[in-house]
């Protein structure tokens, strides 16, 4: 997940430390000119109690398009726009804008 933020532009870097058996991530955040975060908000969909599957075609418009949604598929994770471009639906993560 911290891959795809970090190719959408929301965060600067990040590195994994530790073992194989225990492994913490770094993340560091990007700000803007005026020192806001680029990520204004973020809102994780699927719960543990409530899963949220789409369709390709069902699969949500982030902030009218200028977010962007996480899924999880069979292709491993993607975002709703290359989730579209494959032709695949799944699990709808978290959307970010």
């Amino acid at each position: 997940m911290a891959k795809i933020l970090k190719d959408e532009g929301y965060i600067e870097d990040f590195e994994v430390d530790g073992d194989s058996l225990k492994k913490d991530v770094v993340v560091h955040l990007r700000y803007g000119a005026d020192n806001k975060s680029a990520i204004r908000s973020i809102k994780r969909v699927s719960k543990s109690g409530r899963r949220v599957y789409k369709k390709m075609k069902n699969i949500p418009l982030v902030n009218q398009g200028l977010g962007v949604a996480i899924l999880s598929t069979s292709q491993g994770l993607l975002t709703d726009k290359d989730a579209r471009r494959l032709n695949l639906g799944g699990e709808v993560v978290c959307e970010i804008w």
